[in-house]
């Protein structure tokens, strides 16, 4: 298939900058998987297509606030920092602005000299690895000197730090957050708990990767990044129980999606374990788990749309974004929400 088949004109003024009050009120248009049909709901209403015996899979993953200024210590220069991964003993893999700023060797300090940082080597594909300094506990200076790592479509400051992040979110070291979980409340929630329905939290760390376009025309030639997940003996539990027991697996999110079909096998049964994977999910392709699919609005001609075409054919996604674009629907991270279910 062709990247060009993923297509679709997107008005810029449609792309959310700034998340709304309450987080359940973004709307919801759900989509019949197989038929196609479309109903236009608000988020607070996907309990309606919850079942007794159903079980709701969250990515509990917390994205660091990534993005760091640091100052050159002779020369007082700013350069922007992007901390993609801790390769151990505090030396982080990171993308930095502007590059010819940050050679080897070069010093900088961090937050009015709360950190500072040297430049250990710079990679073959132009990031630098830099050994971080600090008092204390790493994640905790970050939580005080960074900053949320927002897509480059968002323009607008975020004033709350915690908008970028679910309400359940926990481990620590994502670099963009899972955003089809940003619409849900603790309330909500316990009213999803309270109709029968199991939770099951997994782990995907979202990386830089996911923004990375795709550049192949023919779509199979595209390689996706590496994002390492975990899935825990209960979280497998539950999963499984839910399979056997004939209910629907319902994923928040193309991270849990991709955790869950990583590891599925034949009959749809997953496993607990820590791993990588770069699964890449395009139409053709046979899902062996998820029964339904909350996500956001996603890029034209991006391996999310592309994820979203495969579950419920190019056809049905493209006209359903056809239609939110008619309704002005609100897209990609701060936006409105889709259910992709059999239920309609």
């Amino acid at each position: 298939m062709k990247k060009s088949d993923f297509y679709f004109d997107l008005p810029q003024e449609l792309i959310a900058q700034t998340p709304i009050e309450q987080r359940d009120n973004s709307r919801l248009l759900v989509i019949g998987k197989h038929s196609g049909k479309l109903e236009h709901k608000h988020f607070y209403d996907i309990l309606d297509y919850f079942n007794e015996g159903d079980c709701l899979v969250l990515n509990n993953s917390r994205v660091l606030p990534a993005r760091i200024y640091g100052i050159k210590k002779d020369t007082l220069a700013k350069v922007e920092f992007l901390l993609l991964n801790n390769t151990g003993n505090d030396i982080w893999e990171c993308i930095a602005g502007p590059g010819k700023r940050a050679k080897e060797g070069t010093v900088f300090t961090f937050g009015e000299n709360v950190m500072s940082g040297e430049v250990v080597k710079v990679l073959e594909n132009g990031n630098r690895l830099v050994k971080f300094t600090y008092d204390g506990i790493f994640l905790e200076t970050l939580e005080k000197i960074g900053e949320m790592p927002l897509p480059h479509y968002i323009t607008e400051k975020l004033e709350d730090k915690e908008r970028y992040q679910t309400v359940y979110s926990k481990n620590s070291g994502s670099a963009a957050a899972p955003t089809a979980g940003l619409h849900y409340t603790p309330e909500l929630l316990e009213k999803i708990k309270a109709k029968g329905v199991k939770i099951a939290y997994i782990t995907l760390h979202v990386g830089i990767g996911t923004f990375r376009p795709v550049k192949t025309e023919n779509i199979e030639d595209h390689n996706m990044h590496f994002e390492h997940f975990s899935i825990s003996p209960e979280a497998a539990s539950m999963i499984n129980e839910t399979k056997k027991n004939g209910g629907k697996i319902i994923c928040t999110g193309t991270t849990c999606c991709r955790t869950l079909e990583s590891v599925a096998d034949e009959n749809g049964f997953v496993k607990s374990c820590a791993d990588s994977t770069n699964i890449f999910i395009y139409p053709g392709y046979k899902f062996k788990c998820i029964d339904a699919l909350i996500t956001n609005f996603h890029l034209p001609e991006s391996t999310l749309i592309m994820l979203v075409s495969a579950f419920c054919s190019r056809e049905n996604a493209l006209n359903a974004y056809k239609v939110a674009i008619e309704n002005k629907y609100r897209f990609f991270s701060f936006g409105d929400s889709t259910f992709i279910t059999d239920a309609i």
